[in-house]
């Protein structure tokens, strides 16, 4: 018997997300994106057909040249208008009961502090159901929307991510001992002061006291997701994430993007399998081939060529816009780099260019067919190394329906999706414990600071 895939429903808080011009169709529910019950439906309609986790990427700014005009990111409803995906969390917490809640927060958007207590705030309100996205950014935009004067160097953002996820490590396993809520009634107690500690953390970028204004919530560290496929990126995968979000041009592809960080989670300690990997796929599903590529012309009719080169605009260290003909080879670009990195790997047969970043999300990462040819073509990315799909929309709810009720019970038939969920959190579901394990590095601060404590007790004063 195969071992289930897991399934993610990836999504976005926008009108526009992946698949650009699609919204325009007549069944395209996405344009209500700003009612709460499009989401609390579809969270529904996912849960009952089972899927591990809604995933919901984010951006804080447009694309592209900040300094140009951007009018197609407006005209196109291309991730803008946008709403944050972490507020409407709470709102899906408390209207489902099983299924996975991942959020994106970029590093530069709010401080750790108070990200740390969002997450854990709504850890407790799920019930141990929510996962954070960790990314870095990509746009000068959304950095000057925060004070920034452009984006950060690409391995800068990255050291930044560090020290952002080593606070909120503190913060979520090391503040609060296991223990710590008592709830005594009669003592007039209700937490253990001796338990509960600051972190005092000084760092290049951060100085936070703590404590933890949260008691440890059922995951205490949410589910920790990642997205960076270049080599910084992939380094900090291995140290710090559990899921890996991949968006590779073939199985082969795959293979070698999970191999390379599963040998660079080992060399940080960790052990291969405390990493899994999504392969981002879209689907359009016929009862026979033909019907499947029918479907796929009318969705071609639909498509935005301006929205796919918006989307994937490169630019170059001044913040201008790539010509779509410029080769990869010529770029010196601060955003998107493992895009095009793997992009490079996947065209042999001739110089690929910018363009080809644009129409490998498009093209390249679908699959069409009956349901028995997609779950073909799904078993060969598992056999390359992928743990699970991260299943994009063309429309809101009917993609997601359409895969639930032709694709998945031939799945089940195989083995390759679950038909029950397991009890517990989200990582209990996924990895079979609650708790990150020892080897992850946020482990370290375990009792970390109640030890500190302890030395400083024992010095004598005046020493």
């Amino acid at each position: 018997m195969s071992t289930p895939l897991h399934f993610n429903a990836f999504v976005m808080n926008t009108t526009s997300h992946i698949h650009h011009g699609q919204w325009r169709r007549p069944d395209a529910g996405q344009t209500e994106f700003t009612d709460v019950n499009t989401w609390i439906n579809l969270a529904r309609t996912l849960e009952a057909a089972k899927f591990d986790a809604m995933f919901f990427a984010d951006v804080v700014g447009h694309y592209g040249d900040a300094d140009a005009d951007y009018s197609v990111y407006v005209n196109e409803g291309l991730q803008i208008p946008s709403n944050d995906p972490t507020v409407l969390l709470g709102a899906l917490a408390v209207s489902t009961e099983h299924i996975g809640l991942a959020t994106t927060s970029n590093v530069f958007q709010s401080h750790p502090f108070q990200f740390a207590r969002q997450l854990s705030t709504l850890d407790h309100i799920s019930g141990g159901r929510i996962a954070w996205n960790i990314v870095t950014g990509t746009q000068d935009n959304g950095s000057r929307n925060f004070g920034l004067p452009r984006l950060t160097d690409h391995a800068e953002r990255y050291a930044w991510a560090e020290e952002y996820v080593d606070v909120t490590y503190k913060l979520w396993e090391g503040s609060w001992d296991e223990g710590a809520v008592v709830k005594d009634r009669d003592g007039s107690r209700y937490s253990n002061p001796a338990k509960v500690h600051k972190i005092h953390h000084v760092g290049e970028r951060y100085t936070v006291e703590g404590p933890h204004l949260p008691s440890p919530s059922p995951q205490r560290t949410p589910l920790l997701y990642q997205a960076g496929s270049s080599a910084s990126g992939r380094d900090f995968a291995a140290r710090n994430a559990e899921a890996v979000f991949i968006i590779a041009a073939s199985p082969e592809i795959a293979r070698q993007q999970i191999e390379d960080t599963r040998r660079r989670a080992v060399e940080a300690g960790r052990a291969p399998e405390d990493i899994t990997f999504y392969q981002g796929l879209s689907f359009v599903i016929g009862e026979t081939e033909e019907e499947a590529h029918r479907k796929l012309a009318e969705y071609e009719q639909y498509a935005s060529v301006d929205g796919y080169l918006a989307h994937a605009a490169l630019v170059d260290p001044d913040g201008r816009v790539y010509p779509p003909d410029t080769p990869l080879s010529e770029l010196n670009t601060n955003t998107q780099k493992g895009f095009a990195e793997w992009t490079s790997k996947a065209i042999t047969d001739r110089e690929p260019v910018v363009a080809d970043v644009a129409w490998r999300s498009h093209r390249n990462n679908r699959i069409v067919g009956t349901p028995e040819q997609i779950a073909d073509q799904l078993e060969e990315w598992q056999a390359a190394g992928v743990d699970g799909i991260n299943v994009i929309n063309w429309v809101i709810p009917g993609s997601f329906e359409e895969f639930a009720d032709k694709v998945l019970p031939v799945l089940r038939e195989r083995g390759l999706a679950q038909s029950e969920y397991a009890p517990g959190t989200l990582r209990q579901k996924l990895f079979g414990r609650d708790r990150l394990p020892a080897t992850h590095p946020a482990a370290s601060y375990r009792g970390a600071f109640a030890r500190d404590s302890q030395r400083e007790e024992s010095v004598p004063a005046g020493a």
